[in-house]
């Protein structure tokens, strides 16, 4: 099993290429599934859950390429197999996505409850809800959820959903499936995260008809069919914040070609408050720190609020940071896994149910310590990073999920970090 080796202590300069995000390549891949004609994906990502998402959809019947470029050719003409079985998805909760392509392209869909990290309740709920609204029979029968069309019809129906909770894998199920459902389809509470008007502006481009993506209230008028497209992905914020906060921890001067600021203002705004100096420029974002900064308390919250995939890299910062700060989880239950590790690391950490009380230290030690889940192996890098003396992270298969070769992006600009057998 792989492990990251990292002697702490280096500023980082230099620039970074921020890769396609993960959160919009994975419900891309699957909004192929809805044209028999070929579709062609750029900047798509090299990770292991789009690799377990390619071989999911192969599986099916769908010619699927990737290059080396970060393009991904796919062709779902030969599709004849609309499951998802869970030897395929267990470690992927992504794969709840394939319903609503398949079931409004095939009027059926058999796919398994899905995996993921163990960060706390992920129901699936409301999207059965909402597919059962546009007049799917959805039953859950040994793990898996078998959806059908009644009566012989072979198309959705368009109706009002409105979810208990924001969803953002529902928002883009119920987009994806209502572009193929006969009438209106009205989203209300809709999820707002950049993924979701990435996902639309894909359907858009393969014909769907589709107003208000990026608000709270998403109208879809169905159509017949949808056509092949081109459509390049939407950079990966959450990747482009851990690098802020990598760069915000160590001290340097980095350039993230590709970053979104408008993408991540929520952190921005604590990192300029902690003392950093962050500047979107053309086609990226400067981040540039020097010294420790200043903790910072925040809650997290639905786009655009402080984004949860972000807690445990500001966590992670705030451990050596000036001042005593408050880190408030509101989404996940279960996300404070990495606090332990990163106490074993010298952190100063107190927890009381969903807040975390962070006092900064002046500095950590180098220690082993284990990833848990994605984003809690991105803050034991963050933290070993500027460890004295050398950090063991193990089980970094977590970190290969969602983050695209980040030891080389970050050897490229002055890390000493390196992969391990």
């Amino acid at each position: 099993m792989d492990k990251l080796l990292i002697r702490g202590g280096r500023q980082l300069n230099g620039e970074v290429l921020i890769s396609g995000a993960k959160n919009a390549t994975l419900p891309e891949l699957c909004a192929a599934l809805l044209t028999a004609e070929p579709v062609t994906l750029h900047n798509v990502p090299r990770l292991q859950d789009v690799s377990t998402m390619l071989k999911l959809i192969r599986n099916m019947g769908v010619q699927a390429e990737q290059s080396a470029d970060g393009v991904v050719l796919l062709n779902a003409g030969g599709l004849n197999k609309p499951e998802a079985p869970y030897d395929l998805v267990k470690t992927m909760r992504a794969s709840v996505l394939a319903l609503g392509p398949l079931l409004a392209r095939f009027g059926k869909a058999t796919v398994s409850l899905p995996g993921g990290c163990a960060i706390g309740s992920r129901p699936v709920d409301q999207h059965l809800k909402g597919l059962a609204a546009m007049g799917a029979d959805i039953a859950v029968k040994h793990g898996y959820m078998v959806a059908t069309l009644p009566n012989g019809r072979t198309r959705l129906k368009g109706a009002r959903i409105a979810t208990d909770m924001v969803t953002v894998t529902g928002t883009e199920n119920f987009m994806m499936a209502a572009a193929l459902a006969e009438g209106e389809t009205i989203l209300e509470n809709a999820a707002q995260e950049p993924e979701i008007p990435d996902l639309a502006e894909m359907l858009i481009a393969m014909g769907a008809k589709i107003e208000g993506h990026g608000t709270s209230r998403i109208r879809i008028q169905g159509v017949e069919a949808l056509h092949g497209c081109t459509h390049q992905v939407v950079a990966d914020r959450i990747e482009a914040g851990t690098f802020l906060c990598a760069v915000a921890a160590t001290g340097g001067d980095v350039l993230l070609r590709h970053g979104r600021a408008d993408h991540l203002d929520a952190v921005i705004d604590k990192l300029r408050d902690a003392g950093a100096t962050i500047t979107a420029v053309e086609g990226g974002i400067r981040v540039q720190s020097q010294g420790r900064l200043k903790a910072q308390s925040f809650r997290t919250t639905e786009y655009p609020g402080f984004p949860t995939d972000m807690q445990a890299q500001f966590m992670a910062l705030n451990c050596i940071s000036h001042g005593t700060s408050k880190v408030t989880e509101t989404i996940f239950e279960n996300r404070f896994m990495h606090v332990n590790e990163l106490v074993r690391l010298g952190a100063n950490i107190q927890i009381d149910g969903k807040v975390s009380v962070v006092e900064g230290v002046p500095t950590l030690s180098g220690a082993t310590v284990m990833a848990t889940d994605l984003r809690a192996s991105a803050s034991l890098v963050i933290a070993g990073l500027v460890a004295e003396g050398e950090t063991l992270v193990d089980r970094i298969y977590h970190l290969d999920r969602g983050y695209d070769q980040m030891e080389a992006k970050l050897r490229a600009i002055g890390a000493d970090i390196e992969r391990v057998k």
